[in-house]
C-alpha cells in the first residue's frame, strides 16, 4: 500500500472558509502499510497571488495541530495548503489536495456597516413577528469573488437574488450576546450578477430577545431591538475589495410569520408572503426605512464560529398515522427528537392547521403537562394556489409525536415529515455488543446528544428552559467528545462561560446565564465544567490550545473556591445542587439527595485543584503547578479529616459518596480503598443492584467498582432493567435519555415532578465507561498519541466492540468469547502505538505499533446470567413502546 494523505484540515474544520486566526494549525492522516509510521512532512502554503512558501522538509512524526509554518493571514486573504510525508520505510506520498484557506474579518476595523432595525423595541409578554428585509445593489462587471459578512440580534437566513444563502439555521447561534457574538461568512460569488441584485432577510427574535428561561421566563434578555448586521464585499479582479454601500437602500416589512419564539413555536399566513422580495425589481414602495443602530454602540466583540451550525441532519417518516375521531391527524415518527415538521399539502385559501408536538402519550393523548409553559404549537395559513410547502424557520421542538388539527382531508392528502435540527458535528465514535438493550441505551444516548446540541449544550429540547446547564456536560463531556467532534462546538462555548464568570470566578449554573429565579452560582460539580470539560477536551484531541484559552477561567474559578473555604480546603458553605436527581430524592425535591452536599463540592474541589495543576504542567507554568498541586494535597487532606474515617468509611455511606472518594483518588491508602470499594460493593449488592446515584454519582459507580475489583458488580449494575436502572427506559420503550430514571412511572404515567424531561443526555454519561471498560477503547496519551486496549469482559456479554475517529485516523477494538477462549481484535493508526492490557493471569502490558493485532487467550466461560428481557413492560406507555 502506497503511503496517502487523507483528512487534511485547518484547526478542526475541513472546509476552512471563515478562519478566526491568522495562523490555522494543520493536520492530517497518514494510510499506509500497517506499522509504517510518518518519518518527516513538508508543507506547501500557495497565498492568493501566487506567492509560495515551503517548510522543506521536517524531520517529525507529528502530523495534528502542527503551527502555521508561514506568514500570517490577513483579513478575507486566501490561500491554499499541501502537505506530503516520508515513511519510516522510505516512502514518500504524493502531495495531497489542496485546502483552501481564508481568513475571516480578524480586525474590528473591518466592518464598516452599522445594524439596520426594524423594531427597535416591542411589547413583551406575547411572540413577535418576523421582519422582511430588502436592499438592492450594483455589481460591476468582473467581479472575482463575492462575501457576506452577516449576523442578527435575533435570529436570521438570507436570500440574494431570489436564493437561499446557506443552509444554517437560528444564525448566528446563541453565545453571550453582551460579551460575543458570532458572525457567518457566505461565499455568493456564483451568485452576484453584474447589474442590479437585490439581497434579502428574515430576521426575528430568537434567543436575544424571545422568552428564554423558567419560571415564566424573561424577555429582551439582551436588548429590545432585533436588527440585522449585513456587510456585502465584492472582491475584483485587480485585487481591489469594494464594500457595498447599503444602508440607504435598506427597506423592511412584515413577513409572513405573524408570531414566532422559540418555546411558542411559529405562525405561519402564506396569504401574506412577498412573493420575490429578494429578487432585483420587487416594488417595495409600501415597505418603511429601517433605524440605524450604530455598531459602536454595542459592546459584544464580533467573532467567527468555532464550531458548525445547526442543521438539518435527517429527515424522518411517521412510523404509523391515526386519524382520531374529532379529525386530528397523529403522526409518531417513532424516535424522540429535537427538530420541525415539514408539511406538502393543499387546501383553500384561509386553512388554518395547528402542529402540536409532545415526547409522549399520556391516557391516549399528548402528554403536554412535560412542556410547562412551552405551548409548541405551529400554525399554518393556505394561501390556496396549489401545493404548498412549509417548514417552521425559527422555532424548535422535542417530540417524537405531532397532531394536526384543522386538516380537512385524510392523512393521505398531506404529506408530513419530521426535520432532526442539531449542531453538525461530524460523528466520530461507535459501540456495539451481544446485549441488544446495551446497544439501544447507546444508541439512545446518542440521540439525547443529537438532540441536545443545539447551537448550545442544552438540556433538554422541549420545555420552556433549553439552557446551557454546566453540570451536564461536565459529566457527560467524555462520552460527547467519543461519539461526535466537539472540539469547536465545545471551545466555543467555554468562551461564554469565561466571559460570564465575571470578577469574582463564579461559574453559572447554566450558560449563557439568564436571570430567571435560579439560584445565583457557584455549585459544585456545574461550576466545575470550566476545568474539567477544557480537559476532558485536551485529553480527547491533544489541543492544548483549549487549555490556553481557559487557564485564566479555569484559575479564577479555583480561586474563587479556595477563598470560600477560607484557606481551611473545605467548601462546605452556600447554596450546592449535590448529587441533583438522587432517585431516593421526592419528585417534588430532586436535589435531595442522600449524600452530604458540601463532600460533594469539597470533593470537587480537590478535583479540579489536580486537574489545573496538571494544565499548568502541561503549559509550562511551574509556579502555578507549584501553587495548585499544594492546595490539591491540602484539599485532599482537608477531604480525610472531614469525610473519611480511619478504616475507610466515608460519611453519608451513599454510593455517589464512595465513588467520588475512589475516582478522584480522595482516600490515604490501599487499605482504605480496599475497605471503600468492598463497602461500595456492598451497598450495590444491597440494593440490588438498583442505580442509587444522582448526576453526581451516575458516571462514575462502575468506574469505582471495577477499580476495586468488583467487575461483575459493576454488570449486575450496568445490566439492570429493573427501576432504577439505565435500562428500565429502555424497556419502556423510550428512545432517548431520560431525565429522570423515571420519567415514566412503570405504570406508565408521567413522573408527577415538575421536571419531567424525556430528552436529557446527563445520565447517559456511563456510555464512556462502556467505550473504555467494556469494549476496551481509551486515550492513554493526550489526543490518543498512545492508545490503551484493555477490554474487561463480563455481565454474560459474549462480544462487543468500540470504533473512535481519533486525530490520527480509525481505531477499534473489538472481542469476542469462542469455547473458552477471548479473541481481541486491536486496529491501530499508524503512527500511534497501543499498550494491550488483557484480562489474563500472568498477562504483561504489551506495546505495538499501528496495524491489525489479534489476541487470543484463555478465558472461562461467563457464569454471569445473559438472559435479557424479551418482553417490553405491559404498563409502558402502548405508543412509546410501540
Amino acid at each position: 500500500m502506497s503511503a496517502t494523505i487523507s483528512q487534511f484540515r485547518a484547526e478542526h474544520q475541513h472546509r476552512a472558509l471563515s478562519l478566526g486566526t491568522a495562523s490555522p494549525r494543520l493536520s492530517w492522516q497518514l494510510k499506509a502499510q500497517d506499522g509504517d509510521a510518518q518519518e518527516s512532512y513538508e508543507i506547501l502554503i500557495v497565498r492568493a497571488h501566487g506567492e509560495q512558501f515551503t517548510t522543506g522538509r521536517v524531520e517529525s512524526p507529528e502530523s495534528v495541530l502542527i503551527a502555521w509554518p508561514g506568514e500570517p493571514l490577513a483579513s478575507r486573504e486566501t490561500a491554499q495548503a499541501r502537505v506530503r510525508v516520508w515513511t519510516e520505510s522510505g516512502q514518500a506520498s504524493e502531495w495531497s489536495e489542496a485546502l483552501p484557506l481564508e481568513a475571516s474579518l480578524l480586525d474590528p476595523l473591518d466592518w464598516r456597516v452599522d445594524f439596520i432595525s426594524p423594531s427597535v423595541t416591542a411589547d413583551a409578554g406575547i411572540p413577535r413577528p418576523a421582519y422582511l428585509l430588502r436592499a438592492e445593489f450594483d455589481a460591476p462587471e468582473g467581479v472575482a469573488r463575492a462575501r457576506i459578512y452577516a449576523t442578527a440580534h435575533g435570529v436570521y437566513e438570507l436570500e440574494l437574488n431570489g436564493a437561499a444563502v446557506g443552509t444554517e439555521l437560528f444564525a448566528p447561534g446563541w453565545t453571550s450576546y453582551n460579551h460575543r457574538l458570532r458572525f457567518q461568512t457566505y461565499d455568493v460569488s456564483a451568485s452576484v450578477v453584474p447589474g442590479r441584485n437585490a439581497l434579502g432577510a428574515w430576521l426575528a427574535d430568537g434567543w436575544y430577545r424571545g422568552r428564554l428561561g423558567f419560571n415564566g421566563g424573561l424577555w429582551d434578555n439582551y436588548g429590545s431591538d432585533v436588527s440585522l448586521l449585513a456587510q456585502v464585499e465584492l472582491t475584483l479582479e485587480d485585487g481591489s475589495v469594494q464594500i457595498v454601500p447599503l444602508q440607504e437602500a435598506w427597506r423592511f416589512t412584515e413577513s409572513p410569520i405573524t408570531a414566532v419564539g422559540l418555546y411558542e413555536g411559529e405562525h405561519y399566513d402564506a396569504r401574506r408572503e412577498a412573493s420575490g422580495f429578494s429578487a432585483a425589481g420587487f416594488v417595495d414602495d409600501a415597505w418603511e426605512h429601517p433605524i440605524v443602530l450604530p455598531l459602536a454602540l454595542f459592546a459584544a466583540t464580533l467573532e467567527s464560529p468555532t464550531g458548525p451550525p445547526v442543521r438539518v441532519t435527517e429527515e424522518l417518516v411517521p412510523v404509523s398515522t391515526d386519524q382520531r375521531t374529532d379529525g386530528r391527524l397523529r403522526f409518531d415518527f417513532g424516535q424522540n427528537i429535537a427538530g420541525r415538521l415539514a408539511i406538502r399539502a393543499s387546501a383553500a385559501r384561509g386553512t388554518t392547521i395547528t402542529l402540536h408536538h409532545a415526547e409522549v402519550l399520556a391516557d391516549d393523548e399528548l402528554a403536554t403537562r412535560p412542556l410547562r409553559t412551552a405551548t409548541a404549537v405551529d400554525r399554518y395559513t393556505f394561501k390556496g394556489d396549489g401545493v404548498e410547502e412549509w417548514t417552521p424557520r425559527f422555532t424548535y421542538h422535542g417530540f417524537r409525536f405531532a397532531e394536526i388539527g384543522g386538516w380537512v382531508g385524510d392523512a393521505e392528502g398531506i404529506d408530513v415529515r419530521a426535520q432532526v435540527t442539531h449542531s453538525d458535528m461530524e460523528r466520530r465514535g461507535w459501540f456495539d455488543s451481544s446485549h441488544a438493550m446495551l446497544n439501544k441505551l447507546h444508541e439512545n444516548t446518542v440521540w439525547g446528544m443529537r438532540d441536545n446540541f443545539v447551537d448550545v449544550p442544552t438540556d433538554c429540547p422541549q420545555r420552556d428552559e433549553r439552557l446551557g446547564w454546566t453540570g451536564d456536560i461536565q459529566v457527560f463531556a467524555p462520552a460527547a467528545s467519543f461519539l461526535f467532534e466537539t472540539t469547536g462546538t465545545l471551545s466555543g462555548w467555554l468562551r461564554d462561560v469565561w466571559a460570564e464568570q465575571g470578577e469574582g470566578g463564579a461559574v453559572p449554573n447554566f450558560v449563557p446565564w439568564i436571570e430567571c429565579g435560579f439560584p445565583a452560582p457557584p455549585s459544585a460539580a456545574w461550576g466545575d465544567a470550566a476545568v474539567i470539560v477544557p480537559w476532558v477536551l485536551y485529553e480527547r484531541t491533544g489541543d492544548t490550545k483549549v487549555l490556553c484559552d481557559q487557564y485564566p477561567s479555569m484559575k479564577a474559578w479555583v480561586d474563587m473556591i479556595e477563598r470560600l473555604s477560607g484557606g481551611t480546603g473545605l467548601w462546605n458553605t452556600g447554596f450546592q445542587l449535590g448529587d441533583w436527581l438522587d432517585p431516593a430524592a421526592p419528585p417534588e425535591n430532586p436535589g435531595d439527595s442522600k449524600t452530604d452536599k458540601y463532600l460533594v463540592s469539597t470533593a470537587y474541589f480537590a478535583r479540579s485543584t489536580d486537574l489545573l495543576s496538571r494544565v499548568a504542567l502541561v503549559l509550562g507554568d511551574t509556579d502555578g503547578h507549584r501553587v495548585y498541586s499544594a492546595l490539591h494535597r491540602k484539599v485532599k487532606a482537608a477531604f480525610q479529616r472531614e469525610f473519611v474515617s480511619a478504616s475507610g468509611r466515608v460519611v453519608s455511606d451513599t454510593q455517589t459518596a464512595i465513588s467520588l472518594a475512589l475516582v478522584f483518588d480522595l482516600l490515604e491508602d490501599s487499605a482504605q480503598r480496599e475497605r471503600a470499594g468492598d463497602r461500595l460493593a456492598e451497598l450495590v449488592v444491597a440494593g440490588d443492584h438498583r442505580i442509587q446515584t444522582g448526576f453526581v454519582g451516575t458516571p462514575i459507580v462502575c468506574d469505582a467498582l471495577v477499580q476495586t475489583g468488583s467487575l461483575d458488580t459493576a454488570y449486575h449494575l450496568l445490566l439492570q432493567d429493573k427501576f432504577p436502572s439505565w435500562l428500565y427506559p429502555v424497556t419502556m420503550g423510550a428512545t432517548t435519555v431520560w431525565e429522570r430514571w423515571d420519567s415514566l412511572l412503570p405504570s406508565g404515567e408521567l413522573n408527577p415532578g415538575e421536571m419531567t424531561s424525556f430528552n436529557h443526555y446527563a445520565l447517559g454519561a456511563v456510555i464512556d465507561f462502556m467505550h473504555r471498560v467494556v469494549a476496551g477503547l481509551a486515550p492513554a496519551a493526550p489526543g490518543y498519541r498512545k492508545i490503551l486496549v484493555a477490554p474487561q469482559p463480563g455481565g454474560g456479554l459474549m462480544n462487543a466492540s468500540a470504533v473512535h475517529d481519533t486525530p490520527y485516523g480509525r481505531a477499534s477494538v473489538s472481542w469476542r468469547r469462542d469455547d473458552g477462549r477471548l479473541v481481541v481484535v486491536a486496529e491501530i493508526p499508524n503512527g500511534v502505538t497501543a499498550v494491550i492490557r488483557l484480562p489474563q493471569a500472568g498477562w504483561i502490558d504489551r506495546e505495538v505499533g499501528g496495524g491489525t493485532h489479534v489476541f487470543d487467550i484463555a478465558f472461562p466461560e461467563p457464569q454471569f446470567d445473559a438472559e435479557q428481557p424479551r418482553v417490553i413492560n405491559p404498563h409502558a406507555n402502548e405508543a412509546e413502546a410501540a
